[in-house]
């Protein structure tokens, strides 16, 4: 046990203040240099700084001098706050011992911070609450203590009040970390258990895990082996993270750090995985994660076909620092060769291929997003549905289920009305009200998972002025009655548009996918029919003009005949080009169906 390590993270809803707060502490422990401090120093994407919102944890290592002038060691993890990377809040309270809760004083208590708390409350964490943003003008720290106090069972007295943008309260926050917050559990001296709760590759080191060491130590030239995988490796250098890795001589029990073992191939290291000492086995591996399940799943193709080599090792790359991302090869006769990627949910889509496009100097052309459906057969097999491509015959398929979701809508009562509304277009089922406090109430609804992933969210926040919060959880399979619609242009069958819709919504999705492909395909020499089919049934069409060179030109004058001879051949002429023809489909067409839903 080390009496002076505290290992904790920070939990909140998304927009309260989490890396603001981790700024705050790192200036108050001296961790980082001031000419150095920037805002969301953690975040250390582009994408997260532009966005403002944590994708990844990040974990960092700060010493803080205490009143009696004891020095600690004090591992933070600052974590992600949006429903969709909730995995990486999970995985971060594995390597912690309390979990700091931070609430905005402007907003109160919101979906994910019941999610987030729950999740600490699982995993045995001591709970330290925190109101942040107490400087502002518009802040009520009193009625929102009392909420938090009663949420928790804790006297208001006890929250701290703190301000991440002026520092207000944060060397109170530092004490009380100490204080509250007990020390790791583990022995030095049992044989060596470490968990790996994230990784990255290096080109120059290979694969390199951040543990959490549970037992024992570790250090260069160890041998160690993945109690998963069962590869063994030689230790090469072990360290803590700061802004970078900082290098030392082992890492004991309780101790949050990095591993370097030579380890090349992306496959070997895993999330959740323990390390053991190859000389010291011990017999009772960590218990690791619960397996990630990716809800929505989309087409993710390279623009030049000879991209795919890098796509796929990209997305390698991606997955040893994403645990949530899954993907398999497939098939696509309109876009060639490519992957079928699983996501947590459309946001996390949106991040993954950002950063494909920009870590990896990538040309995507990504498909329709789907959720994955189960479709029961007349020969009483079941089969997982996450393509259109892959929907059986009608011929073959007695009955279709889809996911449906928990949802959680805390929101001001006023908007109660509208937002019911929205719930009711988005076929969900009333479960009941709980009223919060005066003003607020939490609406909990079951809805297709399918009908949230697109624009519920944003729809949502317009409804309420913002001031709406959503969290959901996935709860089981549920009959309904689902179609495939297929997008024809030319008359030829684009696989890439092909979506599975509830039959009630086909036409709506049909008709305004349609209407805007005929601004985005280029115009012809011949007319373009564009068009939605469920099954062999034409439902909507919309028509791309031709292009027209007017042959009349050079008739003055003359008889009519000799102008309608000239019509006919310009007529017979783009006939047989629409038959010869090949439309192009721009990149745009295969982003425009994404918003098919508004």
């Amino acid at each position: 046990m080390q009496p002076d390590v505290r290992n904790f993270c920070i939990i909140a809803h998304i927009d309260h203040g989490k890396s603001t707060l981790a700024d705050r502490l790192l200036e108050e422990t001296r961790t980082l240099d001031q000419r150095k401090m920037t805002t969301q120093v953690l975040d250390n994407m582009d994408l997260e700084k532009e966005r403002g919102i944590t994708i990844k944890m990040h974990p960092i290592t700060m010493q803080y001098t205490y009143t009696d002038g004891k020095a600690y060691t004090l591992n933070l993890i600052d974590t992600p706050g949006h429903v969709d990377f909730t995995y990486e809040v999970s995985r971060s309270l594995k390597a912690c011992e309390g979990a700091v809760l931070v609430v905005d004083a402007t907003q109160g208590i919101e979906a994910q911070t019941l999610s987030n708390l729950y999740l600490a409350l699982e995993a045995d964490l001591e709970i330290l609450p925190v109101l942040n943003k107490v400087d502002l003008a518009v802040a009520r720290p009193d009625e929102i203590a009392m909420q938090v106090g009663e949420l928790l069972g804790v006297e208001p007295e006890s929250v701290l009040r703190v301000s991440g943008k002026t520092g207000l309260g944060v060397p109170e926050l530092l004490r009380a970390i100490v204080e509250r917050i007990p020390a790791p559990r583990g022995k030095s001296t049992e044989p060596l258990r470490a968990l790996i709760f994230d990784s990255q590759y290096d080109t120059y080191r290979g694969a390199i895990a951040h543990v959490r060491v549970v037992d024992g130590k570790v250090r260069p030239g160890q041998k160690i082996i993945f109690a998963a995988t069962q590869k063994q490796f030689e230790v090469q250098e072990v360290g803590v993270l700061r802004m970078a890795q900082i290098q030392r001589q082992e890492l004991v029990a309780g101790d949050v750090g990095y591993v370097v073992s030579g380890c090349r191939d992306v496959k070997d290291i895993r999330v959740g995985d323990t390390i053991f000492d190859f000389e010291n086995v011990s017999s009772i591996p960590l218990a690791g994660y619960r397996e990630v399940k990716p809800m929505v799943f989309a087409g993710i193709y390279p623009a030049d076909n000879a991209d795919y080599e890098l796509l796929r090792d990209s997305l390698g790359k991606l997955s040893l620092n994403d645990s949530a991302l899954i993907y398999d090869p497939e098939t696509s006769v309109a876009l060639g060769f490519g992957f079928r990627v699983g996501f947590l949910g459309l946001l996390h889509f949106e991040v993954i291929q950002e950063r494909l496009e920009r870590e990896y100097n990538l040309d995507l052309v990504c498909t329709v997003p789907s959720v994955e459906y189960r479709a029961m057969l007349t020969d009483q097999s079941v089969l997982l549905v996450d393509n259109p491509v892959q929907m059986p015959a009608a011929g073959e398929l007695e009955y279709m289920e889809e996911p449906y979701v928990r949802s959680s809508i805390i929101t001001p009562e006023e908007y109660i009305g509208s937002i019911m509304q929205l719930c009711i277009e988005a076929r969900g089922t009333y479960i009941n009200t709980e009223y919060l406090d005066g003003t607020r109430v939490n609406l909990h609804y079951e809805i297709p998972l399918a009908e949230i992933i697109f624009d519920f969210y944003d729809r949502l926040k317009s409804i309420s002025r913002g001031y709406a919060s959503f969290d959901y959880e996935i709860l089981d399979y549920r009959r309904s009655e689902l179609t495939r619609l297929d997008i024809l242009v030319n008359g030829e069958v684009v696989d890439a548009l092909s979506v599975i819709v509830h039959k009630d919504k086909a036409y709506d999705w049909g008709r305004r996918v349609c209407d805007r492909l005929v601004d985005l395909i280029p115009r012809q020499m011949f007319e373009v029919a564009i068009q939605a089919a469920v099954g062999s049934r034409v439902i909507a069409r919309s028509t791309v003009r031709a292009m027209r060179k007017n042959v009349l030109a050079k008739c003055y004058g003359g008889d009519i005949t000799r102008k309608r001879k000239l019509l006919e051949k310009q007529k017979a002429g783009k006939k047989r080009m629409k038959a010869v023809g090949n439309v192009e489909i721009p990149q745009e067409a295969f982003l425009a169906i994404l918003k098919a839903g508004e």
